[in-house]
């Protein structure tokens, strides 16, 4: 075990002094994620900068009729909330998708967004992988490739993001509170909080050297919007999703007023469909238009080797979970 140093931050103001003081830290919450991957050897922390007693577990609601979810805040009691169940269902679906309930009983809000790949070669010391070493290659590119991206990919990574709650937020135009420097905060819209991998890898997020996140903040919802998540994976539980789906839509007699997509478990960041959102806004979402638009979008694929049967896969998911929503599904109680 490579020793490390540990501080318990009492403020925000505490830990980021001692993420000044101890370069190369981390900062500890749940550790679902960060804790594996120091017994990996594929995190070496010199510090450990345990913020899991900061007072940020507190969900509230705002007076616009949003909600500010602290990053503290446990995966389980976020999907267990009645205003997130009754007001973004969506994102309750997300989380009780993810992971098993042990997990989501440790794993914080703001970890759960922070969390790395399950890419095996990044998981493998003994295997290249840029996003772990940047300039060793991508051992996924010509290797086992199967669960990995066919969107926003690069010839340095083709790693998944692989957070259910993280697609969720990217639909519901949630925006990720951040702490920095000399106290600043900022507000980073969650579809853009990841990048995509380009030529670095490394970088999962646009998150600066010692900002601490402090909360999500979720807008007020459309009144007659309805949202729905659906993901595909290779067991019923505890498992990532090979693709994934999150949908706001909000009609207007029989029009779409708004939609929201996102997917999930195609790029290396929650994928925002904005091709299809523009060609399916004011159009009736009758199942031969829902199809055109989705497929407009997944145009932009790359599919690799082993991994093109994701694309018919996140069709279909999007398809399906707009037809629910609009009432057109063969199941749905709005058909006759």
């Amino acid at each position: 075990m490579k020793p490390f140093a540990y501080v318990r931050a009492a403020s925000l103001q505490e830990a980021a002094a001692a993420y000044a003081a101890h370069p190369g830290s981390r900062y500890l919450a749940g550790g679902t994620n960060l804790v594996d991957l120091m017994k990996l050897g594929v995190e070496t922390p010199g510090a450990l900068i345990d913020v899991s007693r900061l007072p940020l577990g507190e969900i509230r609601e705002l007076p616009d009729g949003g909600l500010r979810v602290g990053a503290a805040v446990r995966n389980s009691d976020l999907a267990a909330d009645p205003l997130v169940r009754t007001r973004y269902p969506l994102l309750s679906r997300a989380l009780l998708s993810g992971a098993s309930g042990q997990l989501r009983n440790v794993a914080t809000t703001g970890g759960n967004l922070l969390q790395r790949t399950r890419c095996g070669y990044f998981q493998d010391l003994s295997k290249p992988c840029n996003k772990r070493e940047p300039g060793s290659g991508c051992g996924a590119r010509d290797g086992i490739h199967r669960d990995h991206a066919v969107l926003g990919h690069s010839e340095h990574c083709i790693a998944t993001h692989p957070s259910d709650m993280a697609v969720a937020l990217a639909a519901l135009d949630a925006e990720v509170e951040l702490y920095g420097e000399a106290g600043a905060t900022r507000t980073v819209a969650a579809a853009e909080f990841h990048r995509l991998p380009a030529d670095r890898p490394e970088q999962d997020t646009v998150i600066r050297p010692g900002e601490i996140i402090t909360a999500v903040i979720l807008p007020a919802g459309a009144p007659g919007a309805v949202s729905l998540y659906r993901k595909a994976r290779e067991r019923a539980s505890y498992a990532f999703a090979l693709a994934s789906v999150a949908v706001v839509l909000d009609l207007d007699d029989g029009r779409v007023r708004r939609v929201a997509l996102a997917f999930g478990g195609l790029a290396h960041r929650p994928w925002r469909a904005t091709t299809a959102e523009a060609r399916l806004t004011g159009a009736v979402p009758r199942p031969d238009a829902v199809r055109a638009a989705v497929e407009a979008e997944l145009a932009l694929a790359r599919p690799l080797r082993d991994n093109a049967y994701k694309i018919p896969l996140a069709r279909n998911l999007a398809c399906d979970a707009i037809a629910e929503l609009a009432g057109t599904h063969p199941g749905s109680p709005a058909t006759p």
